[in-house]
């Protein structure tokens, strides 16, 4: 798409009328998440020359492995908005717990709460594949001046300030939303500077890929089997072809350009899915609606589930609405999977 020499920066300030609450928080917030990114992007493409591959000998909260890049990226994010203290909480899925940012003072006036996945995709680090990270902000729900509580951050989906995704690939891409469609911005690394690269990114309503670990296929729910032999059929405009990166957002990026659904479904290993609603799927979801997408569980809109833990996992099905509604077809046929 065709470069209109805009930086992030100058869209944010040509933008800041679409803000409900404008008053230089909310970019400055996005100027931060866009200079970790520029930290962790040289630190990725570096990974091969420096000690910072395989694994760094621990597990998070949810018993994965962390690799040395997941750690390194959490800290950066982590530092850089506390640093700043530009928002009153973070969760982070390498956390246990979220953070409380009280300020210089022990009072933080700030508005906003973020959580995030520093680095997603990281079991593709050794191998040099793409990797992302992904955020979602939300205006605070306690009161302005007090310690953040959890409830700040177990938030509907659909009161998402903005969501985003930074890819780390050929080139380095931010793409977010703040509720006005989807704009996606390049890396220039001479400069350091983001340009906008794709304005105004959307799904196409149709596609041909669907994206899905196939190698599960055994222990799939009946509903998703059936929507894989459905792809697999020699009919119509089908088959579809099979692409799977394992990062969400590689596989998210690809999709939403050229046409697709993502799914990472429920299984007999893993009943509630692998996804983290509030890492993954809450800010993917915002940002597939923005583009004329949809993402579901299987039966429901993904941005109406009310969280009740810092890392609930739910199922995943996100991309083109039309192929998005033909899985859910099939899923309807069996409704008893519905209470996961």
């Amino acid at each position: 798409m065709k470069n209109n020499n805009l930086t992030l920066g100058e869209f944010i300030i040509e933008n800041q009328k679409h803000y409900k609450y404008t008053s230089g928080e909310f970019s400055r917030l996005l100027s931060s998440i866009k200079l970790a990114a520029k930290i962790v992007n040289y630190k990725v493409n570096k990974a091969g020359l420096v000690d910072i591959l395989g694994a760094a000998g621990d597990t998070n909260i949810q018993g994965e492995d962390q690799q040395k890049l997941d750690v390194y990226a959490n800290n950066v994010f982590m530092q850089t908005l506390i640093n700043r203290e530009i928002v009153c909480g973070i969760a982070s899925e390498e956390e246990d717990n979220y953070v409380t940012i009280k300020g210089k003072h022990g009072t933080n006036e700030n508005k906003y709460v973020m959580l995030i996945d520093p680095l997603d995709g990281s079991s593709n680090i050794d191998v040099n594949v793409s990797v992302g990270t992904i955020f979602s902000i939300y205006r605070r729900i306690t009161p302005i001046g007090t310690p953040v509580e959890q409830i700040d951050f177990l938030q509907r989906g659909n009161q998402q300030v903005a969501a985003g995704y930074v890819v780390y690939g050929t080139s380095t891409m931010l793409v977010y939303t703040s509720g006005h469609g989807v704009n996606g911005f390049t890396l220039n690394p001479a400069i350091g500077s983001f340009y906008l690269s794709h304005p105004n990114m959307s799904f196409p309503e149709d596609g041909k890929i669907y994206s899905i670990n196939e190698g599960n296929y055994v222990h799939f729910p009946q509903g998703v089997k059936d929507y894989l032999k459905y792809c697999q059929e020699e009919k119509d405009d089908r088959p579809y072809t099979s692409r799977y990166i394992g990062s969400l957002v590689s596989d998210f990026h690809r999709n939403m350009i050229k046409g697709g659904i993502y799914i990472y479904p429920t299984s007999s290993i893993g009943p509630k899915g692998k996804l983290r609603l509030l890492y993954e799927c809450n800010p993917m979801a915002f940002l597939a609606e923005q583009a004329n997408g949809k993402a579901t569980d299987g039966y429901k809109r993904i941005l109406d589930i009310k969280p009740t833990e810092l890392h609930q996992r739910v199922p995943f099905f996100c991309g083109s609405k039309n192929m998005v509604d033909k899985a859910g077809e099939f899923m309807a046929k069996y409704p008893e999977n519905a209470n996961y």
